[in-house]
């Protein structure tokens, strides 16, 4: 088999804090991209030394603390609820948890 593909690796982009290094994201990243959802950007000067400027890139951002109300709010899980009939007439209620799309369905009482 010689034009068999390969399976492409997960590409992995993270905030970089130095930014007198060159940009670490992965290619078509742009600066403030990260497959971390934890992870937050903000805009800061830059000071590039000079493997950036021979890279002719530079990071100009780096990765803040998620404030207090932000990691409250993560923690709650988060749901919707809502009253369906099965075809046969019952009433059920159905709970869907919005971030992972995982549902249940409970018979009402």
């Amino acid at each position: 088999m010689a034009n068999a593909t390969q399976p492409k690796a997960e590409k992995s982009t993270t905030l970089d804090s130095d930014t007198t290094k060159p940009s670490v994201t992965a290619p078509g990243d742009g600066p403030a991209d990260t497959t971390d959802p934890d992870e937050r950007a903000q805009s800061a000067p830059v000071n590039p030394g000079p493997d950036a400027l021979a890279a002719g890139t530079v990071n100009a951002v780096k990765s803040v603390p998620k404030s207090k109300a932000a990691t409250r709010s993560a923690a709650k899980e988060r749901v919707e609820r809502y009253k369906a009939t099965k075809p046969n007439g019952d009433v059920v209620t159905v709970t869907r948890n919005i971030d992972t799309g995982v549902s249940k369905v409970e018979a009402d009482s």
